[in-house]
């Protein structure tokens, strides 16, 4: 039951997604795509509740409420970064808008992946707080191991992401010679700062004129 609704949670947050974004940018409906990407957080109350009746019912504390508070987490920490991605690259396709591009190189990408990781750290807190009042539900009337385990095994995805993210701070990501995109964008206080390709050799522009 409970993997059923996981299934069933899934496939309507793609549906409603898809939803949204196409009565934003083909019907040209944005109050109807924003109420409808705004009921996507009430699949996740709804898979929520299931749980909590499932539990109550005297169903034994399993993997499958685990993985449904894991699945609530990751939705909080990481679907409206997701929906905005998404949106982004439909602005894109039907509006003109620039393709969305994140960060690549340097110490930007490694800023870029230190915010997705807290992204995972705060999935991580609500699904760890989700686990933790279902043991506190069930009490001592049933073994709550397998809640504590999903809390451990969390954690340690956590963990491994942020060392992922860690080591592009570490070991920034160097851009191929001759990128364009590698060029800094940061103001110069003085033209001779500044790369030629951008704004030319001020010395040069003087000898011409």
């Amino acid at each position: 039951m409970i993997v059923t609704m996981i299934v069933i949670c899934e496939v309507g947050f793609w549906v409603l997604l898809a939803a949204g974004l196409g009565a934003r940018y083909l019907l040209r409906m944005p109050r109807l795509g924003a109420a409808l990407l705004l009921c996507e957080p009430l699949l996740e109350v709804l898979l929520l509740v299931v749980s909590a009746i499932d539990l109550k019912n005297g169903a034994e504390p399993s993997w499958r409420h685990g993985l449904a508070a894991i699945y609530i987490g990751y939705t909080v920490g990481h679907g409206h970064r997701t929906v905005k991605w998404l949106d982004g690259h439909a602005a894109h396709r039907f509006d003109g808008a620039p393709r969305p591009a994140p960060p690549r190189y340097g110490m930007a990408r490694a800023r870029h992946e230190g915010q997705v990781w807290l992204g995972s750290v705060v999935a991580g807190t609500v699904a760890s707080a989700l686990l933790l009042a279902a043991a506190g539900y069930v009490g001592d009337a049933g073994d709550t191991s397998k809640l504590d385990a999903s809390i451990a095994g969390v954690w340690r995805a956590v963990g491994i992401h942020g060392l992922i993210a860690l080591s592009y701070a570490i070991w920034p990501k160097k851009a191929p010679e001759g990128d364009p995109k590698s060029a800094s964008a940061l103001p110069a206080r003085h033209p001779e700062d500044v790369p030629d390709r951008l704004v030319g050799d001020p010395r040069k522009d003087e000898e011409q004129v």
